[in-house]
């Protein structure tokens, strides 16, 4: 799946609904622990988020399913292909098959939360809410009962503040219209002795009515004041007013001290409060950080971050420990199921010798090569210039290996001896090879399937390891062919051989499930003969089969080069001491295959 599909009919989508239009893609979803990634069906519908196990299986319900309306979208800092939702402690891993597509997700998602997410526009106006952003915004604004009881004290001096002002502005405009009229008096007072010193003979004189006359030599009579406006102007009792003016002041500058007293026993107790705050998030970022810690301290918890990769949160001794606890728990089910297999034997014939050549040329060539090169460089000895180190001798079996690194991988080669008493060659590379016996004795494989036979003797085989946390869970894909390579020496026995490389086929590509590994095994085996006593016939007393395993693997992925060195010192001598005993249980009391 490389694109989004789309359900539903243009013609029955209104346009401000055409986001809700469905849409569907295949993208790959972490499970759990166990079982890694898994692709899932991905539904994104409005705001809701869904998975099914298949596109088929939609009939039966999702499997699980998130609302974008609160969900954060982080694409992955070093993972092109994967990124995280999140919905609170609710957290989706998911791994598109390219960046491009992971990247037209993760548009797609961001588009239908910000246009069908609660809160919207057009998220009020599809479900019929009355509410407004307004109203919902003033809402926030509005002052608990609490905080006015608190304010109370404040919002009554602010009143009488305001009746103050009131009071001092009606004395201030009193007081200006008094000054204003002393200085009109003096102005004309002045206008009075400057005409009286023009004109001697002009004099005042009064009247009944009590306002004066000025008369000149014209015998005219002029008007120069009204003593009532005289006495209206000056009748203002300006000791009272200025008493009143200081109280008034006064008043003000009392009101204004309790006002600043009420403000910082406010900002004190905000300043508590404050203090408060910040103690708690100190706390709380002190737990936070305490938390994570301990996170990281603790592999085992689930997600794609603590599994191996590059840039795994997990380091070298705790990815040890989780991988040894993981093989010790298989190791406990495979011994209980060996019970149960031993209770319920069935005895099984050996096919007869029919193995013919590969047809298929494909491959034929790339067989040729690898068994001669086996042939030539598996048998050799161990000492010399090879550089093999011995890693576990036990009884008639060592182990050795030589350090090889490439670009960080570690890639090991292991060689193994041993003789084996009572099996011949042909029994041991029999059962190594035909994949009716593979589940009996081998048990680090979850699945396998024969992808194409080539042959009566070389088929090509698909075959999926189980997971061992937090190991990537891998698979191989290689041919398997068994041989009888006939001696050229008549003192000298004949040689079995099983040769597994891996090969490329078109019906099994790699998958992001699984980290593809790199093979080339071989089973060598020579049986050795002691002849019987006198004219007795050759039994499994006999007998003894001498083993050389050779194993050169590319793990690929991550995985550290120590934990990959010390689970193979401990894995490859528990495998071929575990398979050597059931090829021994299965020859005992079987004719002798030679």
């Amino acid at each position: 799946m490389s694109d989004f599909s789309s359900s539903g009919s243009d013609e029955d989508l209104d346009p401000e609904l055409e986001l809700l239009d469905e849409l569907g893609g295949k993208l790959s979803k972490w499970t759990n622990y166990i079982h890694g990634w898994q692709d899932r069906w991905i539904v994104l519908k409005g705001n809701i988020l869904s998975y099914y196990r298949s596109a088929d299986e939609k009939e039966y319900g999702c499997r699980g399913s998130i609302c974008l309306s609160k969900a954060v979208i982080t694409p992955h800092e070093f993972d092109e292909c994967r990124f995280d939702i999140s919905v609170n402690d609710s957290i989706w891993y998911l791994r598109a098959e390219h960046p491009l597509l992971r990247q037209q997700w993760i548009d797609t998602v961001e588009l239908h939360k910000a246009e069908s997410g609660y809160g919207s526009e057009s998220s009020l106006r599809r479900h019929g809410s009355l509410l407004s952003l307004t109203s919902a915004a003033s809402g926030l604004s509005t002052t608990s009962a609490s905080s006015f009881k608190k304010g109370y004290s404040l919002q009554e001096k602010l009143a009488e503040m305001e009746t103050f002002r009131d009071i001092l502005c009606r004395q201030v405009d009193t007081l200006q219209k008094y000054f204003d009229n002393c200085a009109d008096i003096d102005s004309k007072d002045e206008l009075h002795r400057d005409k009286a010193s023009e004109d001697e003979e002009d004099f005042l004189t009064s009247r009944p009515d009590g306002n004066y006359l000025l008369n000149n030599n014209n015998s005219s009579k002029e008007k120069l004041f009204s003593v009532d406006s005289l006495k209206g102007s000056l009748g203002i009792d300006f000791k009272g007013e200025a008493i009143t003016f200081k109280a008034t002041t006064a008043g003000i500058l009392s009101t204004l001290s309790h006002c600043i007293d009420i403000l910082v026993k406010r900002e004190e107790s905000w300043q508590r409060r404050l203090d408060k705050e910040i103690e708690r998030r100190r706390r709380a970022e002190d737990a936070y950080k305490a938390a994570l810690t301990e996170l990281k301290k603790k592999p085992h918890y689930g997600g794609p971050d603590y599994e191996e990769g590059p840039n795994s949160l997990i380091n070298e001794e705790e990815f040890f420990d989780a991988v040894e606890a993981a093989l010790d728990k298989h190791d406990q089910i495979e011994e209980q199921s060996h019970a149960e297999r031993s209770r319920a034997s069935r005895q099984i014939s050996l096919p007869p010798d029919t193995y013919s050549s590969i047809s298929p040329p494909k491959y034929l060539t790339k067989v040729e090569e690898m068994v001669q090169s086996h042939m030539t460089y598996s048998l050799q000895d161990v000492g010399g210039d090879a550089n093999w180190q011995l890693l576990v001798e036990e009884g008639d079996m060592k182990v050795y290996r030589r350090e090889v690194e490439e670009n960080g991988i570690v890639l090991d080669p292991l060689k193994a001896t041993h003789a084996v008493k009572g099996v011949t060659g042909h029994e041991v590379c029999h059962y190594f090879w035909d994949t009716a016996f593979r589940n009996d004795w081998e048990t680090t494989i979850e699945s396998f399937q024969v992808v194409e036979t080539l042959s009566d003797k070389a088929v090509i085989i698909h075959q999926t390891h189980k997971r061992v946390w937090p190991a990537s869970q891998r698979d191989v894909l290689y041919v398997s062919v068994i041989r009888k390579i006939l001696s050229t020496n008549e003192n000298d026995p004949d040689t079995w051989l099983v040769c597994n490389f891996s090969v490329d086929h078109d019906s099994y590509p790699p998958s992001a499930r699984c980290i593809r590994a790199k093979i080339n095994v071989a089973m060598i085996c020579q049986t050795l003969i002691s002849p019987p006593e006198g004219d007795k016939e050759i039994t499994r007393d006999n007998i003894l089969c001498k083993i050389t395993y050779v194993a050169n693997v590319n793990p690929g992925g991550w995985a550290p080069a120590s934990v990959l060195r010390a689970i193979a010192k401990r894995e490859y001598p528990k495998f071929l001491k575990r398979f050597t005993s059931y090829v021994q249980e299965k020859s005992s009391g079987e004719a002798i295959l030679f």
